[in-house]
């Protein structure tokens, strides 16, 4: 029922576009609003809204010029404790909570799901079996941990990693070859994580697109999905140079190895 289209970015990010019929659509994470505005005259696309999830500026930059060549009409949903200038909806969930979207000429609601971690107040968006996470989930990794806590974050991927694996998932950076490089210090013995990196470098190479990816695949090469496989626990301990049990010190020590590689 929908069509959704990758806007790139600056340098690495993914502006996502969700066209719900011939001619409409929302927008999520708008932070180019010239970009955004360049390809919907292109493919004469109607905006309705848009969907952030936090309040990171090259998520949201985009907002004021969109609203304002829109003539202030366009709807912005977005989580309710973060500053976020040009919201016109807030949406308040409690910690790792849900709730529901109601749009006029969707064929189905939208599901919001609250992700914390990687800032304070940070949403997704649930359409239909497409997964609009931000920057709390990324393919072969996940999100710095900016204002949440590592059991914020490591509770916000179970949560999402609790949906069918043919969730696409559409975060928005494309961080993966990177991530991968990192994936396969930490499993070295993952012979399909590493057969998913040549396909990637390739992809990377021709300056082609990894996102969206889906939960399946992610569950076989995210390491930061795996917090509780022995071989991680193992591989986390060495490096932290001390014996990590715990699921969410394992996540941490593998966050902040992540952030020094």
């Amino acid at each position: 029922m929908y069509q959704i289209h990758r806007i790139a970015a600056f340098n690495d990010n993914y502006i996502w576009l969700v066209q719900y019929n011939s001619s409409h659509a929302y927008v999520v994470d708008p932070g180019c609003g010239q970009t955004v505005i360049d390809y919907l005259a292109a493919n004469k696309i109607q905006l309705s809204g848009i969907f952030i999830t936090h309040h990171h500026h090259d998520h949201t930059g985009g907002i004021a010029l969109l609203q304002n060549y829109h003539q202030d009409k366009l709807t912005v949903f977005g989580p309710y404790n973060e500053s976020i200038v040009g919201l016109t909806q807030q949406i308040k969930l409690a910690e790792h909570q849900t709730d529901t979207l109601h749009i006029k000429d969707w064929h189905a609601d939208i599901k919001v799901v609250s992700v914390l971690g990687h800032t304070r107040g940070h949403i997704a968006y649930i359409i239909d079996d497409n997964l609009f996470c931000g920057d709390t989930l990324f393919s072969g990794g996940c999100g710095r941990l900016f204002e949440g806590t590592a059991k914020q974050m490591s509770t916000s991927l179970s949560v999402l990693a609790k949906l069918p694996d043919a969730t696409k998932v559409f975060c928005a950076h494309e961080y993966t070859q990177s991530n991968l490089t990192f994936a396969v210090v930490v499993m070295p013995d993952n012979k399909f994580l590493k057969n998913y990196l040549a396909e990637v470098n390739t992809l990377r190479k021709d300056n082609q697109a990894t996102i969206p990816t889906n939960m399946g695949l992610e569950k076989r090469i995210n390491p930061f999905l795996q917090c509780e496989n022995l071989a991680i626990k193992s591989a986390v301990s060495l490096y932290s140079n001390e014996d990590v049990n715990d699921e969410i010190q394992v996540f941490k020590n593998l966050r902040l190895w992540k952030d020094n590689f």
